[in-house]
């Protein structure tokens, strides 16, 4: 058997994450506002709408951080955003033309929960008022277990919040002080006893491999705490780290992070805690118990992936509401502003603040096929998918020798036209999926490794 260093040298590299295709390393300036507007004209007013809403604040700086937030000290900060955003709202409300259902909510950041209790019944009033939402909506927030006051609780499930996410990462005392994120287990094992006191059950833990000073027993351990927490679902993320991207990274002693193949071993062991307890692997990184929708999906094939990571969400539309938030529609993919200077700009002049997007050809939208069910399904029929879309599954002869070089390894299996990723192969599964990424650029450092 080819030992794990032998894969990692034949298999790693700087690949996407595969939330979208193509991915957001192809959206340009090309679609605009005014692309935007003739894309939601073509929507029928019957169909259904997810929402997202992206709060890039912060109280403080971790470390490792990747997403678009700002460290914050002041309410008027938040409050001017929340005015904007508010105003982002009624923009796309008219836009859209008519009061949509929406049957989902995702707040993302950042924290969400920075709001406070004011602010955010102020944009959930405006949500409520803009669009129809569903009695059943899944309305879903990710929190900062350090920052959260019973006030929020109460606020969260007095407007519908039925599922939480929190940012865990590690329990160990150690590497939480090298990435600047202080939250001993005591104090995350008494917010999901407040959150289910108010009747919000689901929960999320998301954990972290790859930080500095941990091991593949450190991992394993902190597996087995936020095991005893009973959550939903665990997101099992490996640390990206980019510093040439996000600047702050630098403050993080890259002697101390594991090399690749400890990175490894630290994403196996803390998977099998999980596995061993009775809960399902999902998709690449992620593991659910067996009865949760995401789990219920992946068994019937429904299982999505899309800019919030994998999904059962069945809303054919996806609005990004806030600074940097992408909106997915049949057409294409749009992001607004990065920047909130720039995106408050644009919706104080009474704009969308679309910067930049794409819109897939045909042989995109074969490809992105390809690629999710692959990330889904961790098997594919290329033969059947090709025909679904009406072509022939022969332009993919040259992906064949490479899929056979990773079958040789152990990674998948291959008969005809279809392919199972093995156990093996789970944590190779983006290096799979680039087989089929027609613009991907492997020289280019715009990603983080994927092992």
């Amino acid at each position: 058997m080819v030992d794990d260093a032998t894969l990692i040298a034949r298999w790693d590299g700087r690949l996407p994450r595969y939330t979208s295709y193509p991915t957001a390393v192809q959206f340009h300036a090309g679609v605009d506002e005014a692309r935007v507007r003739a894309w939601l004209a073509a929507l029928p007013a019957e169909a259904p709408l997810s929402l997202y809403l992206h709060v890039p604040f912060c109280r403080r700086l971790c470390w490792y951080c990747g997403c678009h937030m700002v460290v914050v000290n002041r309410a008027a900060p938040v409050e001017a955003y929340v005015d904007d955003l508010i105003e982002e709202i009624a923009l796309w409300r008219a836009a859209l033309g008519a009061r949509h259902r929406v049957t989902r909510i995702h707040w993302g950041g950042g924290t969400p929960s920075i709001l406070g209790t004011a602010q955010w019944r102020r944009v959930d009033a405006a949500l409520r008022t803009a669009f129809a939402l569903e009695p059943s909506a899944e309305i879903a927030v990710e929190l900062d277990p350090r920052t959260l006051s019973h006030a929020m609780v109460r606020t969260l499930a007095e407007t519908g919040v039925s599922r939480v996410s929190l940012g865990v990462q590690d329990f160990d005392p150690a590497v939480q002080k090298a990435v600047n994120r202080i939250q001993p287990f005591e104090m995350v094992a008494e917010l999901v006893a407040r959150l289910r006191g108010a009747r919000i059950e689901r929960i999320n833990l998301d954990l972290m491999y790859g930080l500095p000073h941990q091991t593949e027993i450190s991992v394993a351990r902190t597996a087995r705490q936020a095991l005893a927490l009973n959550p939903d679902r665990v997101a099992l993320f490996g640390y990206a780290h980019v510093p040439w991207m996000k600047r702050h990274q630098r403050l993080i002693d890259a002697a101390a992070l594991p090399g690749a193949v400890e990175r490894l071993a630290q994403f196996r062991a803390a998977l099998a805690v999980f596995l061993a307890a009775g809960h399902v692997a999902i998709g690449l990184d992620h593991a659910a118990r067996p009865d949760d929708p995401l789990a219920v999906a992946q068994a019937e094939g429904r299982l999505r992936r899309t800019f919030q990571g994998y999904t059962d969400d069945t809303a054919p539309v996806l609005i990004g509401l806030g600074a940097s938030a992408i909106s997915a529609l049949p057409q294409g993919y749009a992001q607004n502003e990065a920047a909130v200077p720039q995106w408050r700009a644009a919706i104080r002049a009474g704009r969308l603040a679309i910067a930049r997007g794409v819109e897939p050809d045909a042989e995109d939208r074969l490809r992105a096929a390809l690629i999710e069910r692959l990330m889904c399904d961790l098997a594919l029929d290329i033969g059947a998918t090709c025909r679904a879309h009406g072509a022939s599954p022969d332009r993919f002869a040259d992906a064949v020798a490479r899929l056979d070089a990773m079958a040789a390894d152990g990674l998948l299996a291959r008969d005809g036209w279809r392919i199972a990723v093995s156990p093996r192969g789970r944590p190779f599964l983006r290096a799979i999926a680039a087989v089929f990424d027609r613009h991907l650029d492997p020289q280019a450092e715009r990603h983080a490794r994927a092992v």
